[in-house]
């Protein structure tokens, strides 16, 4: 996972793990909203915490924004933009 150092508190969350492509999609798809609203993310690698790894497991990519699952898998960009609006 890379880690993305944001200069403000970070919103937008991916729960995710080294070697999925869902998490690759996942971040190329925050990277271009983050491009349209300037809203950084942060990446937080699963395995590295027993906790998180119990909760999300096989669920990964997770994508959260102010702490709400916005979704897994397969995450829409304009729920995204959706719940930064709010």
């Amino acid at each position: 996972m890379h880690e993305t150092a944001p200069s403000a508190p970070t919103r937008v969350v991916l729960y995710g793990r080294d070697g999925c492509h869902l998490c690759d999609q996942a971040r190329t798809m925050l990277e271009r909203v983050r491009a349209e609203t300037g809203e950084g993310f942060a990446e937080v690698d699963i395995d590295a915490d027993p906790d998180l790894r119990e909760r999300y497991g096989e669920l990964v990519p997770v994508v959260t924004v102010d702490g709400v699952q916005q979704g897994y898998w397969r995450i829409e960009a304009a729920r995204v933009r959706a719940a930064l609006a709010r």
